[in-house]
């Protein structure tokens, strides 16, 4: 059984990469900086809780500075598996690396997934089907989709089959089961998610909603999530966390809506909860900034949340471990692409149980952060990754 009588709050603040891989130029992003990058355009940064904790400590951050005593212990996890995408980030962080890539397609999906696609959801056909930006696919084709009822399928740079549709016009319901079909016809090819995205209002005024939902892949291995659970520890997933792993491994899931909605969750969660793991995804920073090339917009989410942690850490206990970082990169200003970047991902751990002022150094894998949960909550970690727990843990 693993110990409860601690709580570690797992915070993946979606896309804030603190720089490139050494093999970024593999995959089109040398140079790439989200962070430090994000400061420059934007004319600095205001969150001075994240700068006590360490942030400009992280190694390769130039954008913020490093106190001469840092309250949180700091460092960067590499990425390990041959991918920059949100599931292939959180299943290595918890523990499940990839030895593979998930297919993309760069020329959109072929006639043997859309035409059973079309044919099993009756559709009269679909619109796009090509990489795109979700926000500009949704403008270029939501007058088209309201007139004929066909739903826009669009892809990125990651393996994803995306759904985008009107909430009204098409229904919230019919999507999310065009979705589920979608799974089905793409699970034997590998891809990586299915991802509903509905949207609402008019022609000239398309917005996206938070009824996104993601139909992704089973890991193909156990993760830290089934072993804690299987241990009897409380799981608790945040925002899009359950999507992510299919559901697998969660004792309870909370949907939110957007970062600040998120972060209320997280604070409810440690008024209430007396042990367990709460693992939360800020999805905002990558959705509504990264993606779309919003710098400025990418900097005033990080001083929301610099605001909303402070409102958070006032329910921390004495035994709590919270852990920042991220799960890929995408760099703002990087290239006109709208895709993610591979990056180092910050690595910040603080909370009353934590020493302040180490430096973790550069972890070889996100799988550590993985690890560190499990020890810190009772287990002996599974592996690959190797726990730092004892480095970071008040004596």
């Amino acid at each position: 059984m693993g110990s409860l009588q601690r709580r570690v709050f797992l915070i993946v603040l979606d896309s804030l990469g603190v720089g490139a891989l050494p093999d970024a130029g593999d995959f089109g992003d040398e140079g790439a900086h989200t962070l430090d990058h994000l400061i420059a355009a934007s004319g600095g940064l205001d969150a001075p809780r994240l700068a006590e904790l360490g942030l400009g400590c992280v190694p390769g951050v130039t954008g913020v500075a490093c106190p001469p005593h840092p309250t949180g212990s700091f460092g960067r996890c590499a990425e390990a598996s041959p991918g920059k995408d949100t599931s292939t980030g959180h299943w290595e962080m918890m523990g499940c690396p990839l030895d593979f890539a998930f297919p993309v397609f760069a020329a959109g999906f072929p006639p043997e997934v859309i035409d059973p696609f079309v044919e099993r959801c009756e559709l009269p056909g679909v619109l796009g089907n090509r990489p795109a930006s979700g926000t500009q696919i949704i403008e270029e084709l939501g007058a088209e989709h309201i007139a004929t009822g066909k739903p826009i399928v669009y892809t990125s740079a990651d393996s994803v089959f995306q759904v985008a549709a009107h909430e009204t016009h098409f229904g919230l319901e019919r999507l999310y089961h065009c979705c589920e079909v979608a799974r089905e016809i793409l699970t034997p090819l590998g891809v990586g998610r299915v991802i509903a995205r509905p949207f609402v209002g008019e022609v000239g005024s398309f917005q996206r909603t938070y009824n996104r939902k993601d139909y992704s892949l089973l890991p193909p291995r156990d993760t830290s999530l089934d072993r804690l659970k299987a241990a009897g520890v409380p799981v608790v997933g945040v925002g899009k966390i359950s999507d992510i792993f299919a559901g697998r491994g969660l004792t309870e899931s909370v949907h939110t809506e957007g970062n600040r909605d998120g972060m209320v969750h997280v604070t409810a969660a440690a008024k209430r909860l007396d042990s367990g793991l709460v693992f939360v995804n800020l999805v905002d920073f990558d959705m509504l900034y990264g993606h779309r090339r919003d710098a400025a917009g990418y900097r005033r989410a990080l001083e929301d949340f610099d605001a909303d942690y402070r409102v958070f850490e006032r329910e921390l206990r004495a035994n709590d471990v919270v852990i920042l970082t991220a799960d890929h990169g995408n760099d703002p200003t990087h290239t006109e692409t709208t895709d993610h970047t591979r990056e180092y991902v910050p690595l910040i751990v603080a909370g009353p149980a934590v020493r302040g002022g180490v430096d973790l150094g550069t972890r070889a894998t996100f799988a550590d952060i993985g690890a560190t949960v499990e020890e810190a909550l009772g287990l002996t970690p599974a592996g690959p990754g190797r726990s730092f727990f004892s480095d970071v843990v008040r004596a």
